[in-house]
């Protein structure tokens, strides 16, 4: 399959969308980006309003656009430790955007019979404490909060509407950083941190629990998963990681040690931040289905991923030139 000539990013304002939307473009696409909001094209501009919960401005701007790939990558964090009452507005938050959102799109290609292949974002989340390590398409879904029950439930419309002739893949993400990741991630914290103490600032660094093992890696290389996984001619599900587990710990040494800093000093673990149990099974994925059906392999090692959000963080607290 050659590249379409009009790629739909849905929710390309985030960490994900921008990193697919710039690849899409280098590789010759029209891309079309829908934010929050707006739609906003790369050639025409502003299209105007674009709410993904809007089943009919969907249907309409998909007739009008016309896309051979549509990536669904809007997403709306939730947490199982919310009080009852944020507990269910987060439930409905996430409910309408990981379901109601991607129902629309599902809906609209089927009965314009568009033809596009669309790539569904889920998420390591929807198996909850796993049964078993590591996880792969096969391993049951367990999820425990909002955020992973709406995205499982995303994936089984996914696998209804691909039974339906609707060429549509999902990709079970794992944990992915870049620069661009937001303030409130355990891994930007530890970057600003290494960066501030660098500069001159006189404070500490609390994290929960330094031993926690994390499957990390790189969404720039992620988001070349997701381009690969629609160019196949068979649609399916597929885990995207890096199938390795590095601490906490190591990514606090790994930030600090580059720039220059022994960490002991400036960090704290304490452990009462933490507010779930951990499970007897660590989240790590196995993304040999993936990797075999396309070729695919992260460019990006644990310590270049940490190194370079550190000099994106030290060059963004460069003053601008006069």
């Amino acid at each position: 399959m050659k590249c379409a000539e009009v790629s739909l990013v849905v929710g390309d304002q985030g960490q994900d969308g921008h990193y697919l939307s710039a690849l899409l473009r280098a590789r010759g696409s029209h891309v079309i980006g829908i934010g929050r909001t707006r739609a906003v094209s790369s050639r025409l501009g502003d299209l105007g309003a674009a709410d993904v919960r809007d089943r009919a401005r969907v249907g309409r701007l998909l007739a009008d656009l016309q896309p051979g790939e549509i990536y669904y990558l809007a997403g709306v964090f939730g947490s199982s430790e919310s009080a009852a009452e944020d507990r269910y507005q987060e439930f409905q938050r996430c409910g309408e955007v990981h379901i109601d959102g991607w129902l629309n799109f599902l809906d609209a290609v089927e009965r314009q019979q568009l033809g596009a292949r669309l790539f569904y974002a889920a998420s390591s989340r929807v198996f909850g404490h796993p049964s078993s390590t590591p996880q792969n398409e096969l391993t049951p879904h367990a999820p425990l909060c909002m955020y992973g029950i709406t995205k499982s439930a995303g994936m089984r419309l996914c696998n209804f509407y691909r039974g339906r002739g609707i060429h549509c893949s999902s990709g079970i993400l794992y944990n992915h950083e870049s620069p661009r990741r937001p303030e409130s991630f355990v891994s930007r914290k530890i970057v600003q941190a290494a960066v501030d103490i660098k500069l001159g600032s006189e404070r500490t660094l609390t994290v929960g629990n330094l031993s926690a093992a994390v499957d990390w890696g790189a969404a720039q290389d992620y988001v070349d998963a997701m381009a690969r996984i629609l160019r196949l001619e068979q649609a399916g599900d597929f885990v995207i990681a890096s199938d390795q587990l590095h601490t906490v710990r190591q990514f606090v040494e790994t930030a600090f040690a580059a720039v220059e800093l022994a960490w002991e000093p400036h960090v704290i673990e304490d452990r009462t931040l933490l507010k779930a149990l951990p499970s007897s099974q660590a989240l790590v994925g196995d993304s040999r289905r993936l990797r075999e059906a396309t070729g695919w392999r992260p460019r990006f090692a644990f310590g270049d991923m940490v190194r370079h959000m550190v000099d994106a963080e030290l060059q963004s607290r460069q003053p601008a030139p006069a």
